[in-house]
């Protein structure tokens, strides 16, 4: 019974942080639920969970692997929202502290459920949530982004919803019994009609992959990510593209099983190296550092993509790919945080010498960009170097060729921007902005994140290499 209670620790945590009326006290709940949701999640990786609630509630390979992330980035930012929240006393956090927690329960359900529309109602309660966190700042342009992502979401949840449906038709056309349970729809695929089995992993796709920012359906990213505060970017980027890329899997081994490999495979292959394509070509000559992580952040979904795409070891890492870059990049849009409260712009014309102003923070975006990259010793390069060895033993030269152009052409436009941003002379700070300077709570998980790219990229421990390989298995089902 450790699922259910990993679900109800945040919701419980959320409950109370909207009883207390103090702004200080109140972001205290979140490190003290999140420390509580890292320690279940900790226990759940050291036992079997078997389904419970008729199968609808479970454990597989790939979830995981996503809750120990998921966990992991929002202990992260448990953290650094105390500090960040010291900062920020004009704005009351009434609203944002539940409605992070209520996040945090809606991710653990998309990680455990094992049915379809639960799996479902999980993504929306994220998606949901997230709103009026975007909207924290409310300015004119966090309105707009706030409602970019609202459009565009309901849109893909109901593209989601809609295929959802179509897959369970697929049993229902050859006289099946309906199921929403994702073993047993593995179990009788190969009897499912394959032309709505199809249409039911393009909607899904294009659904979940609106979530996860899959182009040409990543047009809300760089706005949200742009205008929402940087913790929150960290846990779009790492945590919410996460839970869709493991819907997505879950949909697609039900393909798989239905003998649709090949045709899920070249989907997915296009859309990302579609997704790479649009990231090099908007990721040069971007100004703002925050709309330029979420070029970036549409970048890594292709790689995630194309490595789902070309299937075996490529699959292992593009899976090592997702905890890589929900590390990295919470650590960057957490720096850019901090960068962005000290200098009162995220646009490079006013903001320079980051390494100057804030020796760790500006040190530390330098440093996470160059791990995004894929730059040794960071744990990217390992998961990148995986992905591009599993594409070239299957000799697709083309895709190998085009997969490191687009790597160079992201590194350069990301450097120029990085370069600008934490090189060159010191500006003044406006006098209208409080004076930031990197402090204990706001250092701290950036340290953390830091640490943990370099283990994964040094040596990755021996526990989560054996749940990589038995996520790679767990793909692996015969039609």
């Amino acid at each position: 019974m450790l699922l259910p209670v990993l679900i109800f620790i945040p919701i419980l945590a959320a409950i109370a942080a909207a009883a207390i009326t103090s702004n200080v006290l109140r972001p205290w709940i979140m490190p003290v639920a999140a420390g509580l949701h890292f320690a279940g999640t900790l226990a759940v990786m050291n036992v079997n969970t078997a389904p419970i609630w008729g199968g609808w509630v479970g454990m597989d390979p790939p979830g995981k692997l996503v809750l120990l992330l998921i966990s992991t980035l929002f202990l992260i930012c448990a953290i650094y929202i105390v500090g960040y929240l010291r900062y920020r006393t004009e704005r009351s956090n009434r609203v944002l502290i539940p409605c992070l927690l209520i996040f945090a329960a809606g991710a653990t359900l998309v990680t455990c459920a094992q049915q379809l529309g639960l799996m479902w109602i999980g993504v929306e309660t994220t998606a949901l949530s997230t709103a009026p966190m975007i909207y924290f700042n409310r300015t004119p342009r966090s309105v707009e982004a706030t409602w970019k992502y609202l459009m565009l979401s309901s849109v893909g949840i109901a593209l989601a919803l809609l295929g959802s449906f179509f897959l369970v038709y697929a049993s229902l056309a050859n006289h099946q019994h309906a199921t929403l349970i994702f073993s047993h729809l593995v179990r009788h695929a190969g009897a499912a009609n394959a032309l709505w089995l199809k249409m039911a992993f393009v909607f899904l796709l294009i659904g979940y992959g609106t979530k996860m920012g899959l182009a040409p359906v990543h047009t809300w990213k760089p706005d949200a990510y742009g205008e929402a505060p940087g913790v929150i970017g960290a846990l779009l980027a790492g945590g919410l593209t996460s839970l869709a890329f493991l819907a997505i899997l879950r949909v697609d081994r039900v393909c798989i099983a239905g003998g649709l490999q090949s045709y899920t495979s070249h989907l997915l292959i296009g859309m990302g190296l579609l997704s790479m394509i649009v990231a090099a070509v908007f990721v040069l000559g971007q100004k703002d550092i925050k709309r330029m992580l979420a070029y970036s952040s549409v970048e890594q979904m292709g790689i995630l993509a194309l490595g789902a795409g070309i299937g075996g070891p490529a699959l292992y890492g593009s899976l090592l790919q997702m905890i890589n870059n929900g590390l990295a990049k919470g650590m960057l849009f957490l720096a850019a945080g901090n960068i962005h409260r000290s200098y009162g712009s995220k646009n490079i014309d006013e903001v320079h010498g980051a390494m100057r102003r804030l020796p760790l923070s500006g040190t530390i975006f330098m440093l996470g960009f160059l791990a995004i990259a894929g730059s040794p010793p960071f744990g990217p390069f390992v998961s990148v170097f995986t992905i591009l060895n599993a594409i070239f033993a299957r000799h697709f030269f083309f895709i190998c060729g085009l997969f490191l152009f687009l790597l160079l052409i992201v590194f350069v436009g990301m450097g120029r921007t990085v370069l600008a941003t934490v090189f060159g002379k010191t500006l003044p700070r406006k006098r209208s902005i409080n004076a930031y300077h990197d402090g204990l709570m706001t250092s701290l998980p950036l340290m953390l994140s830091l640490l943990l790219i370099l283990i994964l990229g040094v040596h990755i421990p021996s526990f989560l290499t054996h749940m990589l390989r038995q996520a790679e298995a767990f793909m692996q089902v015969q039609p």
